[in-house]
């Protein structure tokens, strides 16, 4: 789709849209192969499924949200992530049957599908999960397997036709499982029987042998998909763009769909990439990435919504968990700010937690200068003009800051206030400590951040010196750092008293020695 006129959401134009050309009862459908850790690149899918299913509810339709884990795909490569001695026996086996990696889950698939699926819980996300492995095993995919094998030619044809590439003679859309070698990858259809619902297969590890088509093995890819949307009648589903390609798995599918299986392939939404700033494109098998859980530690889940919500589907974006992170969290709070998008805000609305009113990013300094001490968090945000009406929220914020400084913070980002004089303010020039002492004897109690940095700047223009070196000495002075959060404000989330006896202790110090 197009880019939403301004004032108009994308999810609102998708459903009406979805609604004109396919009616009122919908499924949704989303779901990714757990081979890795399911990163917050992923969550783009979901979301944006999420988003439709509920304005097509707003808007009068009926929907399902469905998320279908692709758990009996094969293990294609031992990842970087995996201990080659453990995994190199694996690779070719289902993910369902492989062993976890931290031995704490009952498969491979589900060490990485179980806390995703945990942080879709906490992103409000309400959906039915199927597995793949028990999709199969209990013999949903039956007839569908039997067609496919049935037209097996018919879907050779369409595979050339679309992707311009021929299949090999002994193609077969089904992937038997050796009952030997456990693996999908090395076997080779021989027949098939309609009556016993039974495939025959050799295996390049010598085995031969017949299995059910309920769970003796699975469906390729490109076949896959399309005999899901008859299982499921799946009308809508968002995928990512290498699927939307010329011949890619979108367009074989819809073809598979309407003369195999007879169906009208589900409304496509394709979107682009998340990618991670200065790494690209998220990547589980390549180990870029960065994990929903790890970002639902340090932004709140409203707010991880509205960084997908806010972009249309087709649009790129770039993550950065340093400091943009928490330009994003203040623009979800700011009430006034411009550039807000009022209904990608409702539509990331998940419990009606209204904002804290006080800014992250001055949060971030706040924590920092209590040290981790809600108390002391309160009374430096009062002495800081910040009025603190709910209490367990600022909680819940001063602990996403205090993560998000222990993950994701640069180092100039960090800073401990010291208790006592720190060794570097002996670097302190003559004329620095000058400005400190008039600095310090200029605080009074109830100055505002703006006051603080007017005080700063008509010091340094008295003295004529370079604004760097004030602000040098000022971090040198409280941090034992050349560097800090901007110094008005930082000043006052201080005790004045403190800060003019630590001046005045910095001024004289230095100068004895």
């Amino acid at each position: 789709m197009a880019t939403p006129p301004k004032g108009q959401h994308w999810a609102d134009l998708l459903a009406e849209e979805i609604i004109r050309e396919r009616g009122s009862s919908h499924v949704v459908n989303t779901g990714i192969t757990p081979s890795g850790e399911i990163h917050i690149g992923n969550m783009r899918e979901v979301v944006t499924a999420d988003a439709i299913h509920r304005v097509l509810q707003e808007q009068g339709g009926e929907s399902r949200l469905l998320y279908i884990a692709d758990t009996y795909d094969p293990l294609r490569h031992v990842y970087p992530f995996l201990d080659p001695r453990e995994y190199k026996d694996k690779v070719g086996k289902p993910l369902s049957e492989i062993p976890c990696p931290c031995h704490g889950h009952a498969s491979y698939s589900e060490h990485f599908l179980s806390p995703f699926l945990s942080s879709l819980e906490r992103l409000g996300i309400v959906l039915t999960v199927y597995r793949a492995d028990q999709l199969y095993k209990s013999g949903a995919y039956t007839e569908t397997i039997m067609r496919a094998l049935e037209e097996r030619e018919l879907i050779r044809r369409i595979l050339k036709e679309e992707t311009g590439r021929e299949t090999p003679a002994d193609w077969s859309p089904f992937n038997p499982l050796c009952q030997a070698c456990e693996r999908l990858t090395h076997t080779q259809v021989l027949g098939f029987s309609a009556r016993e619902r039974t495939v025959e297969y050799a295996c390049g590890c010598g085995q031969r042998g017949a299995v059910s088509m309920a769970g003796g093995g699975k469906l390729t890819w490109r076949v896959d998909w399309p005999a899901r949307w008859k299982i499921f009648g799946v009308t809508v589903e968002p995928f990512g763009k290498d699927h939307a390609s010329k011949g890619g798995s979108y367009d074989t599918g819809a073809r598979i769909a309407r003369e195999v299986y007879g169906i009208e392939p589900p409304y496509p939404i394709p979107y682009e990439w998340l990618s991670l700033a200065g790494k690209g494109d998220m990547s589980s098998s390549k180990g870029n990435v960065v994990s929903i859980h790890a970002m639902l530690e340090v932004a709140p889940p409203e707010v991880l919504r509205y960084l997908i919500l806010r972009s249309p589907p087709q649009r790129s974006i770039k993550i950065d968990p340093g400091l943009p992170l928490l330009q994003l969290i203040d623009e979800y709070d700011d009430v006034e700010a411009q550039n807000r998008d009022s209904r990608a805000l409702e539509l990331s609305a998940i419990s009606g937690i209204r904002p804290v009113g006080v800014p992250f990013r001055h949060m971030v300094t706040v924590v920092q200068v209590a040290q981790g001490d809600l108390d002391t968090c309160v009374e430096v945000l009062q002495r800081t003009g910040y009025r603190v009406e709910n209490l367990e929220a600022l909680r819940q914020r001063a602990a996403y800051a205090q993560r998000w400084l222990e993950t994701f913070a640069p180092e100039e980002a960090r800073f401990q206030v010291q208790q006592q004089l720190p060794p570097s303010a002996a670097e302190l020039t003559p004329l620095q400590k000058q400005a400190l002492q008039r600095l310090g004897e200029g605080l009074r109690p109830g100055m505002t951040g703006e006051h603080i940095h007017q005080l700063i700047y008509a010091i340094k223009d008295e003295l004529g010196m370079r604004p760097d070196l004030l602000f040098k000495a000022i971090y040198l002075g409280l941090l034992g750092k050349p560097q800090g959060p901007r110094a008005g404000w930082f000043l006052s989330t201080l005790d004045t008293t403190f800060v003019k006896q630590r001046f005045a202790e910095a001024a004289a110090e230095t100068s004895a020695r």
